[in-house]
């Protein structure tokens, strides 16, 4: 269950006041990550590059413009929680974000843009491991206005992640590739029906 804002839950002797100051641990939302993102490179790798230009319909963004989107966005936006913001809302946001943005791989490089969402993310990572608790707990405003822990902010980046793979994963399939998560899983089930 994630909090929607600084609430305290109980928990084991011995901790701050009795208390837990969030709802979700860092090391279940960095693993986590780290499994969506493989997921998300293995897209990237898996996708003929000569294709990375397909849209589903004329309005919708490119398979490759939705993962270099994964790329920035998650940079942009961990990069700022890391650096102690607590307001992604307001007209500055966008110019704000842009300061964090690393350059990004040039396009119809996937190879490139694989490596830049698998090293950038562990870079990320190791940033936030290094943050104290209490920094993880502080408050922030989203982009939407719900306020929520900076721990959270960093769930809330995961999950925008999520949605856009789920696109490059229907791409995909418009395609005819199955994505990995589901070769994993269909593996998984021929192994249970084997035994």
């Amino acid at each position: 269950m994630i909090a929607r804002g600084p609430r305290r839950i109980p928990s084991c002797p011995g901790a701050e006041g009795g208390y837990n100051v969030d709802m979700i641990r860092l090391e279940h939302v960095t693993e986590s990550w780290r499994g969506v993102r493989q997921d998300t490179v293995a897209a990237v790798e898996e996708f003929p590059e000569s294709e990375f230009g397909f849209r589903a319909t004329p309005e919708m963004q490119t398979f490759g413009e939705i993962a270099r989107h994964i790329l920035t966005a998650s940079q942009g936006l961990t990069a700022m929680v890391l650096a102690g913001e607590s307001d992604f809302t307001g007209p500055d946001f966008r110019a704000r974000l842009m300061k964090y943005l690393k350059p990004a791989p040039p396009e119809g490089d996937a190879q490139a843009l694989a490596a830049a969402l698998r090293d950038s993310l562990e870079s990320e990572l190791a940033e936030l491991a290094a943050k104290p608790a209490d920094f993880l707990a502080q408050e922030v405003t989203r982009m939407d206005g719900v306020k929520l822990t900076r721990l959270e902010m960093i769930q809330s980046i995961k999950e925008h992640e999520m949605t856009h793979r789920s696109q490059m994963f229907m791409y995909m399939r418009l395609k005819g590739i199955v994505p990995l998560t589901t070769r994993r899983r269909l593996a998984r089930l021929a192994k249970q029906n084997a035994s």
